[in-house]
Protein backbone atom coordinates (compact mmCIF):
# COMPACT_ATOMS: atom_id res chain seq x y z
CA UNK A 1 0.00 0.00 0.00
CA UNK A 2 1.17 3.59 -1.08
CA UNK A 3 0.44 7.00 0.76
CA UNK A 4 -2.40 7.65 -1.89
CA UNK A 5 -3.92 4.18 -0.75
CA UNK A 6 -3.43 5.26 2.99
CA UNK A 7 -6.55 5.69 5.21
CA UNK A 8 -8.83 6.05 1.46
CA UNK A 9 -12.29 3.79 1.87
CA UNK A 10 -13.89 5.00 4.52
CA UNK A 11 -16.81 1.67 3.54
CA UNK A 12 -13.77 -0.74 4.69
CA UNK A 13 -14.61 -3.80 6.99
CA UNK A 14 -13.52 -3.37 10.44
CA UNK A 15 -10.67 -4.90 10.89
CA UNK A 16 -10.52 -8.05 13.08
CA UNK A 17 -7.04 -8.21 12.86
CA UNK A 18 -6.60 -5.84 15.56
CA UNK A 19 -6.65 -8.77 18.01
CA UNK A 20 -3.79 -10.46 16.19
CA UNK A 21 -1.61 -7.20 16.89
CA UNK A 22 -2.37 -6.52 20.36
CA UNK A 23 -2.06 -9.85 22.12
CA UNK A 24 1.56 -9.97 21.89
CA UNK A 25 1.88 -6.57 24.04
CA UNK A 26 -0.95 -7.87 26.58
CA UNK A 27 1.15 -11.11 27.22
CA UNK A 28 4.53 -9.69 28.02
CA UNK A 29 3.23 -9.11 31.49
CA UNK A 30 2.07 -12.54 32.64
CA UNK A 31 1.48 -12.53 35.85
CA UNK A 32 -0.06 -9.16 36.03
CA UNK A 33 -2.97 -10.38 34.05
CA UNK A 34 -3.34 -13.43 36.09
CA UNK A 35 -3.47 -11.20 39.02
CA UNK A 36 -6.00 -9.49 37.63
CA UNK A 37 -8.14 -12.22 36.11
CA UNK A 38 -8.30 -13.85 39.67
CA UNK A 39 -9.90 -10.17 41.02
CA UNK A 40 -12.25 -10.58 37.96
CA UNK A 41 -13.27 -13.70 39.28
CA UNK A 42 -13.66 -13.36 42.93
CA UNK A 43 -15.94 -9.76 41.84
CA UNK A 44 -17.96 -11.77 39.84
CA UNK A 45 -18.55 -14.33 42.26
CA UNK A 46 -19.58 -11.46 45.06
CA UNK A 47 -21.61 -10.01 42.58
CA UNK A 48 -23.83 -12.86 41.75
CA UNK A 49 -24.24 -13.40 45.97
CA UNK A 50 -25.28 -9.82 46.38
CA UNK A 51 -28.87 -10.90 45.26
CA UNK A 52 -29.36 -13.83 47.11
CA UNK A 53 -28.29 -12.53 50.20
CA UNK A 54 -30.16 -9.94 49.58
CA UNK A 55 -33.30 -12.18 49.41
CA UNK A 56 -32.49 -13.78 52.73
CA UNK A 57 -32.48 -10.65 54.45
CA UNK A 58 -36.10 -9.90 53.31
CA UNK A 59 -37.07 -12.91 53.82
CA UNK A 60 -35.66 -13.22 57.19
CA UNK A 61 -37.09 -9.87 58.15
CA UNK A 62 -41.22 -11.06 56.94
CA UNK A 63 -41.12 -13.59 59.19
CA UNK A 64 -42.82 -13.80 62.46
CA UNK A 65 -40.60 -14.04 65.50
CA UNK A 66 -37.87 -12.06 63.79
CA UNK A 67 -37.29 -10.30 66.86
CA UNK A 68 -36.04 -13.10 68.92
CA UNK A 69 -33.09 -14.33 66.00
CA UNK A 70 -32.32 -10.10 64.98
CA UNK A 71 -28.89 -11.58 64.93
CA UNK A 72 -29.53 -13.58 61.58
CA UNK A 73 -30.67 -10.24 59.63
CA UNK A 74 -27.80 -8.31 61.21
CA UNK A 75 -25.43 -11.17 59.44
CA UNK A 76 -27.05 -11.29 56.62
CA UNK A 77 -27.13 -7.41 55.95
CA UNK A 78 -23.02 -7.33 56.82
CA UNK A 79 -22.17 -10.33 54.54
CA UNK A 80 -24.47 -8.32 51.67
CA UNK A 81 -22.40 -5.16 52.70
CA UNK A 82 -19.08 -7.30 52.33
CA UNK A 83 -19.99 -8.69 49.17
CA UNK A 84 -21.03 -5.41 47.46
CA UNK A 85 -17.77 -3.86 49.04
CA UNK A 86 -15.94 -6.95 47.57
CA UNK A 87 -17.32 -6.45 44.54
CA UNK A 88 -16.25 -2.71 44.41
CA UNK A 89 -12.66 -3.65 45.52
CA UNK A 90 -11.46 -5.89 43.78
CA UNK A 91 -12.92 -4.26 40.07
CA UNK A 92 -10.93 -1.61 40.98
CA UNK A 93 -7.86 -3.52 42.02
CA UNK A 94 -8.46 -5.76 39.11
CA UNK A 95 -8.31 -2.38 36.51
CA UNK A 96 -4.93 -0.62 38.80
CA UNK A 97 -2.76 -4.03 37.93
CA UNK A 98 -4.26 -4.15 34.48
CA UNK A 99 -3.66 -0.30 34.49
CA UNK A 100 -0.04 -1.22 33.64
CA UNK A 101 -0.18 -3.34 31.34
CA UNK A 102 -2.62 -1.09 29.32
CA UNK A 103 -0.18 2.18 29.57
CA UNK A 104 3.04 0.28 28.92
CA UNK A 105 1.44 -1.70 25.41
CA UNK A 106 0.15 1.77 24.64
CA UNK A 107 3.54 3.35 25.09
CA UNK A 108 5.35 0.25 22.90
CA UNK A 109 2.07 0.72 20.25
CA UNK A 110 3.12 4.64 20.32
CA UNK A 111 6.82 3.84 19.73
CA UNK A 112 6.26 1.31 17.05
CA UNK A 113 4.18 3.57 15.07
CA UNK A 114 6.30 6.58 15.62
CA UNK A 115 9.82 4.72 14.78
CA UNK A 116 7.71 3.43 11.44
CA UNK A 117 6.32 6.91 10.41
CA UNK A 118 10.13 7.30 10.19
CA UNK A 119 11.21 4.38 8.72
CA UNK A 120 9.32 5.38 5.64
CA UNK A 121 10.69 7.20 2.71
CA UNK A 122 10.60 10.49 1.49
CA UNK A 123 7.72 9.96 -0.96
CA UNK A 124 5.42 8.91 1.98
CA UNK A 125 6.34 12.54 3.63
CA UNK A 126 6.25 14.87 1.10
CA UNK A 127 2.11 13.87 0.36
CA UNK A 128 1.55 13.59 4.30
CA UNK A 129 -0.70 15.66 6.35
CA UNK A 130 0.79 16.09 9.53
CA UNK A 131 -2.05 17.23 11.21
CA UNK A 132 -4.00 14.68 10.54
CA UNK A 133 -1.51 12.09 10.75
CA UNK A 134 -0.84 13.20 14.34
CA UNK A 135 -4.75 13.13 15.38
CA UNK A 136 -4.80 9.36 13.39
CA UNK A 137 -2.06 8.07 15.35
CA UNK A 138 -3.38 9.58 18.92
CA UNK A 139 -6.86 7.97 18.15
CA UNK A 140 -5.97 5.09 17.06
CA UNK A 141 -3.87 4.62 20.05
CA UNK A 142 -5.90 5.56 22.28
CA UNK A 143 -8.48 2.82 20.67
CA UNK A 144 -6.52 0.05 21.25
CA UNK A 145 -6.25 1.18 24.97
CA UNK A 146 -10.08 0.97 24.73
CA UNK A 147 -9.69 -2.23 23.13
CA UNK A 148 -7.84 -3.93 25.48
CA UNK A 149 -9.37 -2.95 28.83
CA UNK A 150 -12.86 -3.26 28.37
CA UNK A 151 -12.78 -6.51 25.69
CA UNK A 152 -10.65 -8.79 27.73
CA UNK A 153 -11.78 -7.37 31.57
CA UNK A 154 -15.68 -5.97 30.45
CA UNK A 155 -17.33 -8.09 27.44
CA UNK A 156 -16.35 -11.64 27.98
CA UNK A 157 -16.98 -11.38 31.99
CA UNK A 158 -20.35 -9.88 31.38
CA UNK A 159 -20.93 -12.62 28.86
CA UNK A 160 -20.07 -15.07 31.08
CA UNK A 161 -22.52 -13.58 34.02
CA UNK A 162 -25.42 -13.52 32.06
CA UNK A 163 -25.47 -17.65 31.39
CA UNK A 164 -25.01 -17.84 35.47
CA UNK A 165 -28.06 -15.90 35.94
CA UNK A 166 -29.84 -17.54 33.17
CA UNK A 167 -28.89 -20.93 34.63
CA UNK A 168 -29.68 -20.10 38.35
CA UNK A 169 -33.42 -18.60 36.56
CA UNK A 170 -33.61 -21.88 35.66
CA UNK A 171 -32.45 -23.68 38.49
CA UNK A 172 -34.60 -21.88 40.79
CA UNK A 173 -37.54 -20.52 39.34
CA UNK A 174 -39.87 -21.21 36.39
CA UNK A 175 -38.59 -21.62 33.33
CA UNK A 176 -40.72 -18.34 31.78
CA UNK A 177 -37.96 -16.25 33.63
CA UNK A 178 -35.22 -17.76 31.88
CA UNK A 179 -36.87 -17.59 28.36
CA UNK A 180 -37.53 -13.91 28.93
CA UNK A 181 -34.48 -13.30 30.19
CA UNK A 182 -32.95 -15.14 27.48
CA UNK A 183 -35.09 -13.03 24.80
CA UNK A 184 -34.07 -9.64 26.10
CA UNK A 185 -30.62 -10.10 26.53
CA UNK A 186 -30.02 -11.92 22.46
CA UNK A 187 -32.44 -9.19 21.27
CA UNK A 188 -30.45 -6.34 22.87
CA UNK A 189 -27.41 -7.92 21.59
CA UNK A 190 -28.55 -8.24 17.69
CA UNK A 191 -30.45 -4.78 17.90
CA UNK A 192 -26.98 -3.33 19.31
CA UNK A 193 -24.63 -4.99 16.55
CA UNK A 194 -26.55 -4.44 13.68
CA UNK A 195 -27.24 -1.07 14.65
CA UNK A 196 -24.06 -0.13 15.20
CA UNK A 197 -22.40 -2.03 12.24
CA UNK A 198 -24.81 0.77 10.81
CA UNK A 199 -23.73 3.80 12.54
CA UNK A 200 -20.22 2.72 12.28
CA UNK A 201 -20.07 5.19 8.57
CA UNK A 202 -21.05 7.83 11.00
CA UNK A 203 -17.71 7.53 13.07
CA UNK A 204 -15.62 7.29 9.64
CA UNK A 205 -17.23 10.43 9.21
CA UNK A 206 -16.74 12.43 12.11
CA UNK A 207 -13.03 10.56 12.22
CA UNK A 208 -12.35 12.12 9.20
CA UNK A 209 -14.00 15.67 9.19
CA UNK A 210 -12.31 16.12 12.56
CA UNK A 211 -9.20 15.08 10.92
CA UNK A 212 -9.56 17.29 8.28
CA UNK A 213 -9.79 20.24 10.14
CA UNK A 214 -6.88 19.85 12.38
CA UNK A 215 -4.61 19.60 9.40
CA UNK A 216 -5.90 22.78 7.73
CA UNK A 217 -5.24 24.73 11.48
CA UNK A 218 -1.99 22.94 11.91
CA UNK A 219 -0.80 24.16 8.52
CA UNK A 220 -2.15 27.33 8.72
CA UNK A 221 -0.57 27.88 12.04
CA UNK A 222 2.94 26.29 10.46
CA UNK A 223 2.80 28.64 7.75
CA UNK A 224 1.56 31.92 9.31
CA UNK A 225 4.31 34.38 8.20
CA UNK A 226 3.00 33.46 4.50
CA UNK A 227 -0.25 33.79 6.10
CA UNK A 228 0.40 37.54 6.90
CA UNK A 229 2.35 38.22 4.07
CA UNK A 230 -0.53 37.57 2.08
CA UNK A 231 -3.28 38.84 4.55
CA UNK A 232 -4.95 35.58 3.70
CA UNK A 233 -6.16 35.67 7.65
CA UNK A 234 -9.92 36.01 6.63
CA UNK A 235 -9.23 32.92 4.01
CA UNK A 236 -7.84 30.55 6.25
CA UNK A 237 -10.82 31.42 8.71
CA UNK A 238 -13.13 30.35 6.30
CA UNK A 239 -11.19 27.58 5.24
CA UNK A 240 -11.08 26.42 8.80
CA UNK A 241 -14.88 27.23 9.68
CA UNK A 242 -16.01 25.25 6.43
CA UNK A 243 -13.79 22.35 7.61
CA UNK A 244 -15.62 23.08 10.71
CA UNK A 245 -18.96 23.11 9.37
CA UNK A 246 -18.58 19.65 8.06
CA UNK A 247 -17.41 18.29 11.19
CA UNK A 248 -20.56 19.63 12.86
CA UNK A 249 -22.30 18.00 10.29
CA UNK A 250 -20.50 15.07 10.79
CA UNK A 251 -21.33 14.83 14.06
CA UNK A 252 -24.56 15.50 13.88
CA UNK A 253 -25.14 12.32 12.13
CA UNK A 254 -23.41 10.35 14.26
CA UNK A 255 -25.34 11.80 17.68
CA UNK A 256 -28.72 11.06 15.90
CA UNK A 257 -28.00 8.01 14.91
CA UNK A 258 -26.52 7.36 19.00
CA UNK A 259 -29.78 8.36 19.97
CA UNK A 260 -31.32 6.03 17.81
CA UNK A 261 -29.53 3.08 19.08
CA UNK A 262 -29.77 4.35 23.05
CA UNK A 263 -34.02 4.63 22.40
CA UNK A 264 -33.88 0.89 21.23
CA UNK A 265 -32.08 -0.48 23.56
CA UNK A 266 -33.92 1.45 26.35
CA UNK A 267 -37.18 -0.14 25.05
CA UNK A 268 -35.72 -3.67 25.22
CA UNK A 269 -34.71 -3.54 29.38
CA UNK A 270 -37.28 -1.54 29.96
CA UNK A 271 -39.97 -3.97 28.25
CA UNK A 272 -38.15 -7.02 29.90
CA UNK A 273 -37.91 -5.61 33.56
CA UNK A 274 -41.60 -4.50 33.58
CA UNK A 275 -42.35 -8.22 32.10
CA UNK A 276 -40.09 -10.03 34.81
CA UNK A 277 -41.51 -7.74 37.80
CA UNK A 278 -45.16 -8.36 36.41
CA UNK A 279 -44.17 -12.19 36.04
CA UNK A 280 -42.99 -12.04 39.81
CA UNK A 281 -45.53 -10.11 41.30
CA UNK A 282 -47.87 -12.46 40.14
CA UNK A 283 -46.60 -15.35 41.92
CA UNK A 284 -46.11 -13.58 45.46
CA UNK A 285 -49.28 -13.11 45.10
CA UNK A 286 -50.51 -16.50 44.43
CA UNK A 287 -47.95 -17.81 46.84
CA UNK A 288 -45.52 -19.64 45.23
CA UNK A 289 -42.72 -17.17 45.78
CA UNK A 290 -41.92 -15.31 48.83
CA UNK A 291 -41.27 -10.80 48.60
CA UNK A 292 -37.68 -11.98 48.82
CA UNK A 293 -38.20 -13.41 45.67
CA UNK A 294 -39.56 -10.67 44.00
CA UNK A 295 -36.72 -8.27 45.53
CA UNK A 296 -34.19 -10.74 44.26
CA UNK A 297 -35.48 -11.19 40.76
CA UNK A 298 -35.93 -6.77 40.97
CA UNK A 299 -32.29 -6.77 41.76
CA UNK A 300 -30.86 -9.60 39.48
CA UNK A 301 -32.72 -7.14 36.57
CA UNK A 302 -30.57 -4.32 37.79
CA UNK A 303 -27.41 -5.83 37.94
CA UNK A 304 -27.70 -8.11 34.80
CA UNK A 305 -29.10 -4.99 32.45
CA UNK A 306 -26.65 -2.21 33.91
CA UNK A 307 -23.68 -4.68 32.41
CA UNK A 308 -26.03 -5.55 29.79
CA UNK A 309 -26.32 -1.53 29.11
CA UNK A 310 -22.78 -0.73 29.46
CA UNK A 311 -21.85 -3.94 27.24
CA UNK A 312 -23.81 -1.77 24.18
CA UNK A 313 -21.43 0.62 25.38
CA UNK A 314 -18.21 -1.07 24.87
CA UNK A 315 -19.27 -2.87 21.65
CA UNK A 316 -20.11 0.57 20.26
CA UNK A 317 -17.04 2.09 21.50
CA UNK A 318 -14.88 -0.87 20.26
CA UNK A 319 -16.77 -0.35 16.61
CA UNK A 320 -15.69 3.28 16.88
CA UNK A 321 -12.10 2.73 18.44
CA UNK A 322 -11.39 0.15 15.21
CA UNK A 323 -12.71 2.38 12.84
CA UNK A 324 -10.15 4.72 14.40
CA UNK A 325 -7.52 1.98 14.72
CA UNK A 326 -7.87 1.26 10.94
CA UNK A 327 -6.15 4.51 9.73
CA UNK A 328 -3.23 3.70 12.06
CA UNK A 329 -3.27 0.06 10.78
CA UNK A 330 -3.37 1.47 6.53
CA UNK A 331 -0.25 3.49 7.93
CA UNK A 332 1.48 0.24 9.84
CA UNK A 333 0.55 -1.77 6.44
CA UNK A 334 2.41 1.03 4.28
CA UNK A 335 6.29 -0.27 3.24
CA UNK A 336 8.69 2.31 2.72
CA UNK A 337 10.07 2.25 -1.12
CA UNK A 338 13.47 2.54 0.08
CA UNK A 339 14.13 -0.10 1.98
CA UNK A 340 17.80 -2.14 3.34
CA UNK A 341 18.78 -5.32 2.06
CA UNK A 342 18.55 -8.07 4.61
CA UNK A 343 21.72 -7.96 7.09
CA UNK A 344 23.09 -4.88 5.03
CA UNK A 345 26.67 -4.60 5.89
CA UNK A 346 27.62 -0.71 7.10
CA UNK A 347 29.10 1.62 4.70
CA UNK A 348 33.19 2.04 5.56
CA UNK A 349 34.76 4.96 4.56
CA UNK A 350 38.89 4.85 3.71
CA UNK A 351 38.99 7.90 1.39
CA UNK A 352 35.48 9.30 0.44
CA UNK A 353 35.35 8.49 -3.19
CA UNK A 354 31.79 9.15 -4.79
CA UNK A 355 30.94 7.66 -8.41
CA UNK A 356 27.43 8.25 -9.76
CA UNK A 357 27.35 5.54 -12.51
CA UNK A 358 24.51 5.57 -15.17
CA UNK A 359 22.47 6.85 -12.42
CA UNK A 360 18.68 7.70 -14.19
CA UNK A 361 15.55 8.75 -12.05
CA UNK A 362 12.28 10.04 -12.36
CA UNK A 363 9.47 11.04 -9.65
CA UNK A 364 6.89 10.71 -12.72
CA UNK A 365 7.30 8.14 -15.85
CA UNK A 366 6.36 11.13 -18.13
CA UNK A 367 9.10 13.10 -16.80
CA UNK A 368 13.21 12.58 -16.64
CA UNK A 369 15.05 14.39 -13.61
CA UNK A 370 18.25 12.77 -14.31
CA UNK A 371 18.98 10.77 -17.13
CA UNK A 372 22.33 8.61 -17.45
CA UNK A 373 24.29 10.59 -15.66
CA UNK A 374 28.06 9.59 -14.96
CA UNK A 375 30.62 11.46 -12.64
CA UNK A 376 33.18 10.86 -9.72
CA UNK A 377 33.93 13.10 -6.76
CA UNK A 378 37.72 12.20 -5.62
CA UNK A 379 38.83 11.78 -1.91
CA UNK A 380 38.78 15.57 -0.68
CA UNK A 381 38.06 16.96 -3.90
CA UNK A 382 34.89 20.04 -4.20
CA UNK A 383 33.11 19.15 -7.11
CA UNK A 384 30.04 21.82 -7.98
CA UNK A 385 26.92 20.96 -9.51
CA UNK A 386 25.27 23.67 -11.35
CA UNK A 387 22.58 24.36 -13.85
CA UNK A 388 19.35 25.65 -14.33
CA UNK A 389 16.20 25.73 -12.00
CA UNK A 390 14.94 21.61 -12.53
CA UNK A 391 18.18 20.19 -14.17
CA UNK A 392 17.98 18.24 -11.35
CA UNK A 393 20.66 19.14 -8.79
CA UNK A 394 18.82 18.34 -5.64
CA UNK A 395 17.86 15.01 -6.50
CA UNK A 396 21.14 13.88 -6.64
CA UNK A 397 21.49 15.23 -2.69
CA UNK A 398 18.42 13.00 -2.19
CA UNK A 399 19.87 10.05 -4.02
CA UNK A 400 23.04 10.05 -2.56
CA UNK A 401 21.36 9.74 0.66
CA UNK A 402 19.36 7.43 -0.45
CA UNK A 403 15.90 9.14 0.15
CA UNK A 404 15.20 7.64 -3.27
CA UNK A 405 16.64 4.72 -5.42
CA UNK A 406 17.76 4.98 -8.83
CA UNK A 407 15.50 3.76 -11.36
CA UNK A 408 18.58 2.94 -12.90
CA UNK A 409 22.46 3.35 -12.67
CA UNK A 410 24.12 2.85 -8.74
CA UNK A 411 26.14 5.39 -6.78
CA UNK A 412 29.40 3.93 -5.11
CA UNK A 413 30.96 5.29 -2.32
CA UNK A 414 34.70 3.99 -1.73
CA UNK A 415 33.47 1.57 -4.61
CA UNK A 416 30.53 0.06 -2.07
CA UNK A 417 27.12 0.54 -3.90
CA UNK A 418 25.35 2.68 -1.38
CA UNK A 419 21.79 0.20 -1.90
CA UNK A 420 23.58 -2.33 -0.75
CA UNK A 421 24.88 -1.11 2.68
CA UNK A 422 22.24 -0.16 5.68
CA UNK A 423 20.95 3.44 5.44
CA UNK A 424 21.53 4.61 9.02
CA UNK A 425 25.23 4.09 8.23
CA UNK A 426 25.73 5.67 4.66
CA UNK A 427 23.71 9.09 6.55
CA UNK A 428 25.93 8.72 9.33
CA UNK A 429 28.72 9.54 7.13
CA UNK A 430 27.37 12.60 5.17
CA UNK A 431 27.06 16.02 6.59
CA UNK A 432 24.93 18.46 4.52
CA UNK A 433 24.20 22.04 5.01
CA UNK A 434 20.72 22.27 3.12
CA UNK A 435 19.20 25.64 1.42
CA UNK A 436 16.15 25.77 3.59
CA UNK A 437 17.70 24.97 7.64
CA UNK A 438 14.81 24.04 9.98
CA UNK A 439 15.52 24.22 13.30
CA UNK A 440 14.00 22.59 16.07
CA UNK A 441 11.60 24.65 18.65
CA UNK A 442 14.89 24.66 20.96
CA UNK A 443 17.53 26.97 22.10
CA UNK A 444 20.39 27.69 19.89
CA UNK A 445 22.76 25.13 21.80
CA UNK A 446 20.25 22.22 21.37
CA UNK A 447 20.03 22.85 17.68
CA UNK A 448 23.52 22.64 17.30
CA UNK A 449 23.64 19.40 19.07
CA UNK A 450 21.33 18.19 17.25
CA UNK A 451 24.10 17.09 14.50
CA UNK A 452 25.70 14.91 17.78
CA UNK A 453 23.46 14.24 20.58
CA UNK A 454 26.14 12.71 22.27
CA UNK A 455 28.45 15.18 22.07
CA UNK A 456 29.94 17.30 25.58
CA UNK A 457 29.25 20.60 25.98
CA UNK A 458 32.76 21.57 25.04
CA UNK A 459 32.36 20.37 21.75
CA UNK A 460 29.34 21.84 20.81
CA UNK A 461 31.12 25.17 22.41
CA UNK A 462 34.43 23.92 19.68
CA UNK A 463 31.45 24.18 16.98
CA UNK A 464 30.15 27.26 17.68
CA UNK A 465 33.61 28.77 17.33
CA UNK A 466 34.33 27.17 14.12
CA UNK A 467 30.98 28.05 12.36
CA UNK A 468 31.90 31.81 14.05
CA UNK A 469 28.45 31.86 16.20
CA UNK A 470 30.31 33.48 19.40
CA UNK A 471 29.46 37.17 18.08
CA UNK A 472 26.14 36.64 17.32
CA UNK A 473 25.08 34.50 20.52
CA UNK A 474 26.76 36.93 22.30
CA UNK A 475 24.48 39.72 20.97
CA UNK A 476 21.56 37.75 22.62
CA UNK A 477 20.36 38.18 26.07
CA UNK A 478 19.99 34.36 26.82
CA UNK A 479 22.80 33.54 24.99
CA UNK A 480 23.03 30.04 23.45
CA UNK A 481 20.22 29.38 25.62
CA UNK A 482 17.72 31.53 23.63
CA UNK A 483 15.19 29.53 21.87
CA UNK A 484 14.50 29.70 17.92
CA UNK A 485 11.14 29.06 17.94
CA UNK A 486 8.81 27.19 15.62
CA UNK A 487 10.96 25.82 12.33
CA UNK A 488 13.65 28.46 14.18
CA UNK A 489 11.67 31.67 12.33
CA UNK A 490 13.17 33.72 15.12
CA UNK A 491 16.62 33.58 13.42
CA UNK A 492 17.85 35.33 10.01
CA UNK A 493 18.33 32.83 6.82
CA UNK A 494 22.10 33.59 7.61
CA UNK A 495 21.86 32.90 11.35
CA UNK A 496 20.42 29.80 10.54
CA UNK A 497 22.09 28.74 8.30
CA UNK A 498 25.13 29.30 10.84
CA UNK A 499 23.34 27.11 13.39
CA UNK A 500 23.00 24.49 10.30
CA UNK A 501 27.29 24.67 9.42
CA UNK A 502 28.06 24.49 13.56
CA UNK A 503 25.86 21.58 13.58
CA UNK A 504 27.38 19.36 10.55
CA UNK A 505 30.91 20.47 12.34
CA UNK A 506 29.54 18.80 15.28
CA UNK A 507 28.64 15.86 12.92
CA UNK A 508 32.17 15.52 12.03
CA UNK A 509 31.15 12.95 9.05
CA UNK A 510 34.15 12.60 6.18
CA UNK A 511 31.81 13.82 3.42
CA UNK A 512 29.70 17.30 2.61
CA UNK A 513 26.89 18.09 0.87
CA UNK A 514 26.31 22.07 0.24
CA UNK A 515 23.14 22.41 -0.97
CA UNK A 516 22.22 26.02 -2.28
CA UNK A 517 22.99 26.88 1.52
CA UNK A 518 23.72 30.70 0.87
CA UNK A 519 21.00 30.88 -2.04
CA UNK A 520 18.35 32.90 0.19
CA UNK A 521 21.50 35.54 1.48
CA UNK A 522 22.77 38.75 1.45
CA UNK A 523 26.35 39.26 -0.41
CA UNK A 524 27.22 40.08 2.96
CA UNK A 525 26.26 36.81 4.70
CA UNK A 526 27.35 34.87 1.98
CA UNK A 527 30.60 35.88 1.86
CA UNK A 528 30.66 35.18 5.61
CA UNK A 529 28.98 32.06 4.91
CA UNK A 530 30.95 31.03 2.21
CA UNK A 531 34.12 31.98 3.94
CA UNK A 532 32.80 29.10 6.98
CA UNK A 533 32.17 26.03 4.39
CA UNK A 534 35.53 26.54 2.70
CA UNK A 535 36.92 26.24 6.56
CA UNK A 536 35.18 23.55 7.46
CA UNK A 537 35.03 21.65 3.67
CA UNK A 538 39.39 21.26 3.72
CA UNK A 539 40.26 17.92 3.49
CA UNK A 540 36.88 16.51 3.18
CA UNK A 541 35.39 15.01 -0.43
CA UNK A 542 32.61 17.83 -0.58
CA UNK A 543 29.53 17.88 -2.99
CA UNK A 544 28.29 21.56 -3.56
CA UNK A 545 24.64 21.94 -5.35
CA UNK A 546 24.81 25.84 -6.48
CA UNK A 547 22.51 28.16 -8.68
CA UNK A 548 24.72 30.58 -7.82
CA UNK A 549 27.89 30.60 -9.61
CA UNK A 550 30.08 33.12 -8.20
CA UNK A 551 29.73 31.11 -4.95
CA UNK A 552 31.84 27.97 -6.75
CA UNK A 553 34.20 29.50 -8.83
CA UNK A 554 36.84 28.12 -6.22
CA UNK A 555 35.56 24.46 -6.87
CA UNK A 556 38.00 21.87 -7.96
CA UNK A 557 35.73 20.71 -10.16
CA UNK A 558 32.01 21.79 -11.84
CA UNK A 559 29.51 19.79 -13.17
CA UNK A 560 26.90 21.24 -15.39
CA UNK A 561 23.61 19.60 -15.90
CA UNK A 562 20.65 20.63 -18.10
CA UNK A 563 17.16 18.69 -18.32
CA UNK A 564 19.03 16.14 -15.84
CA UNK A 565 22.40 14.99 -17.87
CA UNK A 566 25.62 16.11 -17.90
CA UNK A 567 26.76 18.35 -20.74
CA UNK A 568 30.37 19.96 -18.94
CA UNK A 569 32.60 19.37 -16.87
CA UNK A 570 35.77 21.45 -15.43
CA UNK A 571 37.50 24.41 -13.29
CA UNK A 572 35.74 27.43 -13.70
CA UNK A 573 38.13 28.98 -16.43
CA UNK A 574 37.82 25.97 -18.38
CA UNK A 575 34.28 26.03 -18.45
CA UNK A 576 34.31 29.72 -19.64
CA UNK A 577 36.89 29.06 -22.38
CA UNK A 578 33.97 26.38 -23.90
CA UNK A 579 32.00 29.45 -24.40
CA UNK A 580 29.46 26.76 -23.95
CA UNK A 581 26.46 25.83 -20.99
CA UNK A 582 28.80 26.87 -18.59
CA UNK A 583 29.52 30.06 -20.07
CA UNK A 584 25.71 30.97 -21.03
CA UNK A 585 24.63 30.83 -17.23
CA UNK A 586 27.84 32.68 -16.00
CA UNK A 587 27.27 35.72 -18.53
CA UNK A 588 23.31 35.68 -18.03
CA UNK A 589 23.85 35.77 -14.45
CA UNK A 590 26.46 38.61 -14.68
CA UNK A 591 23.60 40.51 -16.93
CA UNK A 592 21.33 40.17 -14.05
CA UNK A 593 23.56 41.10 -11.38
CA UNK A 594 24.21 44.24 -13.35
Amino acid sequence: MRSSDYADNAEQKINWKVFQFVWPYLFKYKSRIALAFGCLVLSKAASVSGPFLLKNIVDTLNEDGVNGLILVPVGLVLAYGFARFSMIILGEIRDTVFGRVTERAMSKIGLEVFEHVHSLDLDFHLNRRTGGLSRDIERGINGISFLMRFFVFNIAPTLIEIVIWIGLLLYYYDVAFAVVTMLAVVTYILFSMVTTDWRTKFVREAARADSASSTIAIDSLLNYETVKYFTNEKYEANRYDKSLVDWEEAKRRNRLSLLGLNAGQGLIISVAMTSMMWMAAERVAQGSMTLGDFVLINAFMMQLFIPLNFLGFVYREIKGSMANIENMFALLDLNSGVEDIADAPELVITQGVISFNGVSFHYRDDRAIVENLSFTIQAGEKVAIVGASGAGKSTLVKLLFRFYDPNTGSIFIDGQDVSQVSQLSLRNAIGIVPQDTVLFNQSIFENIRYGNPQASDEEVVQAISLAHLEDFIAQLPQGSATVVGERGLKLSGGEKQRVAIARTILKRPPILVFDEATSSLDSKSERSILSALQEISQGHTSMVIAHRLSTVVDADRIVVLDQGSMVEQGSHRELLSLKGHYFELWTAQLRDHD
